[in-house]
């Protein structure tokens, strides 16, 4: 079915996006359903033909895209974060890999029809994990931080190695039938690209730091900026020494994120945005790409390739690379399971194949459709088993259910008090030491300091966390805070008090800043410190069939702010300006209740 060029590129957007949101709702990595539906508009339909749509710019486009990904997935790596761990990302990421690369060309070379040249290629490709498919699985899977970490960590670093790896691999193909000294030739090779492209790297990480810190640029420009350096000094990298471009832009999103007194949030997030349109639209049109007899051809094979990958490669490299570590055997159960393959290995194998096949070595058309089932294998076992295994493990962290509470004031205290009477974790912070003091007095967890500093960036544990209250005094901290955590939280889960009446358009903050309105428009924190001082109390009621929700805020002699309600599955929902939820009978309702003229209302344990 011919399809024209404008058509198919609204096909992969929209397909892309669509998978996007299926990954989402369903809670496993997107690159799944993107291979799949690649496969069905490709080979399996035929309205998707990525060399005629794209031609003589589509491996240029993969190569330069890959690059923009390394780089958003390197800007992600904060040293602090893996203090004590240095020593096992450093293995991983090179004794780990060589054991990986090793087990995966033994096998390859005995089960598949490949040559040892051609199967050390395939090895190298696969070393890879790589942060596209490691970081949605750890959200779905939620590991504990020092695996968490780990992972983060090596699925990053190790693509650049995988990558050269393959180079490796290739010069070695290239260059074996006509230089005796090819192996020691490649190797050579292979140290000058590492240490070319981690210069290059470092050296534009210093420009753009000084260029950042000296405000040269303006605000709407940075992340403009810093993309086209980061596309500029991978083709410069490229072409000034061949395929250390991967390696400088990996090295450059590391230096620069950990340059102290850069603030590179913004351009990382734009970053992220960025990469995953290039992620998704990259997976649908490589797989679109593979030929459903190269894949049938493979047979029985390719069962055997993924068994080894996951059951022998994989806990060699972890056992070898964690050993001496202060990791549980729990810990490196988890580690040893999981390791999906992801963008790099798809695209690199993608590139080699191509011109391997234009020299005329024979089986290179195998490379691409056997990398790409390695991937729908490893990730399809690891999305639905990795969670299970985690939580059999006990090296799972609970569900995000807890509220970070910005203030730890009278009324702050009041209300993580009845949060945390119905068993959800609670953590306020504050700048006063004195209500801070308060605060841990009553039993509550506290964090000194200000929740939008460095320091709490650095020291805040959100483990368990999974809303934002915006409950200080300061009405500006509240809204820097819900800014600051919507994209921890998401946009639904943070929430600040109303303003002030009289703070008007001029001199108030605009709605999108401030998140949900917390209970209602007319409970500032003035209004609510008064009604407590009063005599107000936070209560609970459960609802029953006789007693409904119309009929608790109706009750006569009192008046009735519905806060929380905690629905029969225990999960808990915020009453905001702009959404009230419908308690059902079973159903307990948290509120302030200000008791009037008659004394009607029991107090729930």
């Amino acid at each position: 079915m011919d399809i024209g060029i404008a058509l198919q590129l609204a096909l992969i957007t929209l397909v892309a996006f669509a998978c996007q949101w299926a990954a989402w709702r369903i809670k496993l990595p997107a690159i799944l359903p993107l291979l799949l539906s690649g496969i069905a508009l490709g080979p399996a339909l035929g309205w998707l033909e990525p060399n005629e749509l794209f031609g003589d710019l589509l491996l240029p486009g993969v190569s330069l895209a890959v690059a923009i990904i390394l780089f958003e997935g390197a800007m992600t790596l904060k040293l602090d974060e893996i203090r004590g761990l240095e020593a096992t990302v450093r293995r991983l990421v090179t004794w780990g890999a060589l054991i990986t690369w090793a087990v995966i060309t033994y096998v390859t070379t005995l089960v598949t029809p490949l040559s040892f040249e051609l199967a050390l290629l395939f090895g190298a490709l696969v070393t890879v994990t790589g942060p596209t498919v490691i970081v949605p699985l750890l959200r779905s899977v939620r590991p504990v931080a020092s695996v968490a970490r780990l992972l983060r960590w090596e699925g990053i670093v190790i693509d650049p190695i995988g990558a050269l790896l393959a180079v490796l691999a290739y010069e070695l193909i290239i260059v074996s039938g006509s230089d005796s000294n090819g192996l020691s030739h490649s190797v050579w090779l292979f140290t000058q690209t590492i240490v070319f492209g981690a210069a290059v790297g470092a050296a534009i990480a210093f420009g753009l730091a000084e260029v950042l810190r000296r405000h040269l640029i303006p605000e709407y420009l940075r992340s403009f900026m810093v993309l086209s350096a980061v596309v500029g000094q991978f083709v410069i990298s490229n072409e000034l020494m061949h395929e250390s471009g991967l390696v400088a832009v990996t090295v450059c999103g590391m230096v620069l994120t950990n340059r102290r007194g850069i603030n590179t949030d913004d351009i990382l997030h734009f970053k992220e945005n960025l990469s995953v349109i290039l992620i998704s639209g990259l997976f649908i049109i490589l797989a679109a790409r593979i030929e459903m007899r190269e894949i049938a051809s493979l047979g029985y094979a390719t069962i055997l390739v993924v068994g080894a990958v996951q059951f022998i490669a994989r806990p060699l490299s972890v056992i070898f690379s964690t050993f001496g570590s202060n990791l549980n055997w729990r810990e490196r159960a988890l580690l040893s399971w999981i390791g999906p393959r992801g963008i790099v290995a798809a695209a690199v194998s993608a590139l080699f194949a191509e011109r391997l096949e234009a020299l005329g070595i024979a089986g290179a058309q195998t490379l691409v459709p056997l990398t790409f089932l390695v991937i729908i294998g490893t990730v399809a076992l690891q999305s639905l088993t990795a969670r299970p295994l985690a939580k059999l493990l006990r090296v799972a962290e609970p569900a995000p259910r807890g509220f970070l509470i910005v203030g730890a004031n009278p009324v702050a205290r009041a209300i993580a008090e009845a949060l945390q009477k119905n068993g959800f974790t609670v953590m306020l912070t504050d700048s006063s030491w004195e209500m801070i003091r308060t605060a841990r007095m009553a039993g509550l967890s506290v964090f000194y300091g200000n929740p939008v500093s460095l320091y709490a960036d650095q020291k805040l544990d959100l483990v368990g966390m999974g809303r934002l209250l915006g409950i200080s005094q300061r009405r500006e901290l509240n809204a820097l805070s819900t800014m600051r955590y919507r994209l921890e939280f998401g946009e639904q889960n943070v929430y600040s008090l109303a303003a002030a009446v009289d703070a008007d358009e001029k001199h108030g903050v605009a709605p999108e800043h401030r998140g949900g309105t917390l209970f209602d428009n007319e409970l500032t924190y003035g209004k609510l410190a008064s009604i407590l001082s009063k005599g107000g109390e936070i209560r609970q009621t459960k609802m029953s069939e006789e007693f409904n929700f119309d009929a608790y805020i109706a009750t006569e002699g009192r008046q009735v702010w519905p806060m929380f309600a905690i629905d029969s599955k225990d999960r808990i929902h915020v009453f905001t300006a702009e959404a009230k939820p419908k308690p059902q009978a079973g159903w307990v309702i948290i509120s302030l209740i200000r008791e009037q003229d008659v004394q009607t209302d029991n107090k729930a344990a």
